[in-house]
């Protein structure tokens, strides 16, 4: 029987304001959007929907503000079968906002407002110590503070808890404090930011990926979007972690309307079919499917697909 994953997302909730445009005003410019949309977002909230939607039980822990997007967001949660006591309401803070600006062919680009997620602290995860305790993994984001992060994995290491990091939004980082985490998960752009290497091909994520490792991570993924995800990982680098050790695991075609979130929907896809007992190579390849699925459609966590329409989608494509 299969394993049901266990999975805790310490991380950001935050309302989606997705705005739908033909092109991007000049400086001091009004145009007339096509449309809009509003969602619930935010990296954690999103990556603890796609785990929930795969399959694992989830559970949160997170701060929304006392305006009225706190209790929806919270609602929200709940409605998808995830654990919220540990989501708490801050008084005179406003909730995270996320104002989403897509093109025609799907590109976005997204301005993060953190409001409430920045009043977590590491007393609410020493709070929640013994349901993290419980978990098969724990996910974490970068848009909560930095010091909360490296807290709960320390927490992580201390336990023998498998850990995932989406650095997320991008920032230079002491990559050495992360060398206890199973699995670091930036894209291009924050892969770049955190080595400062280039990274405009093939060969350059996997320069990358190398170049991560020889950091001292134990498990590296950059997501590259349509072109898939490069893993490297102790089971595929040489004895220098150099090589050919990184692996491409191709992306899947689809017709993609809207990617916002794909590398959420990918995060919480992976963690999830890695607790279940898959190889990291068989959970990245199910990721990268999970993923594209999820640019078919507008928005965030609703553009997220329910464990049976994957499998589906996956067993057609063997």
């Amino acid at each position: 029987m299969q394993k049901r994953a266990r999975i805790a997302v310490v991380g950001s909730a935050n309302v989606d304001l997705t705005t739908f445009t033909s092109r991007f005003p000049r400086t001091g410019e009004t145009i007339l959007g096509d449309r809009f949309e509003l969602g619930w977002g935010g990296k954690g909230a999103n990556q603890a929907v796609a785990a929930r939607l795969c399959g694992a039980d989830v559970a949160m822990v997170a701060c929304v503000g006392d305006d009225l997007f706190g209790p929806g967001t919270i609602d929200n949660l709940a409605s998808h079968g995830i654990d919220t006591t540990h989501v708490r309401r801050v008084p005179g803070v406003s909730s995270g906002v996320a104002p989403i600006f897509v093109e025609p062919d799907g590109g976005n680009r997204i301005f993060v407002v953190k409001g409430a997620n920045d009043a977590l602290t590491t007393a609410d995860i020493d709070a929640a110590a013994p349901m993290l305790a419980d978990a098969d993994c724990l996910i974490l984001q970068f848009e909560i503070p930095l010091a909360v992060v490296l807290h709960t994995t320390r927490f992580a290491r201390q336990r023998g808890i498998r850990c995932i990091v989406n650095p997320a939004p991008a920032q230079r980082i002491d990559l050495s404090t992360f060398a206890g985490v199973d699995y670091v998960i930036p894209n291009e752009t924050e892969a770049e930011a955190i080595t400062g290497l280039p990274l405009q091909s093939i060969d350059d994520a996997r320069a990358c990926a190398v170049h991560l490792r020889a950091q001292g991570l134990a498990g590296v993924i950059i997501t590259l979007g349509a072109q898939g995800a490069m893993l490297a990982g102790p089971d595929l680098a040489g004895p220098d972690l150099t090589g050919t050790g990184p692996q491409l695991l191709p992306g899947y075609a689809v017709s993609a309307t809207d990617t916002s979130g794909a590398g959420d929907a990918f995060v919480g896809s992976f963690a999830t079919f890695l607790c279940e007992g898959l190889a990291a190579r068989d959970a990245v390849a199910r990721a990268n499917l999970y993923a594209a699925l999820s640019t078919m459609r507008p928005g965030t966590q609703k553009s997220f697909v329910k464990r049976e329409q994957f499998e589906s989608e996956w067993l057609s494509r063997l």
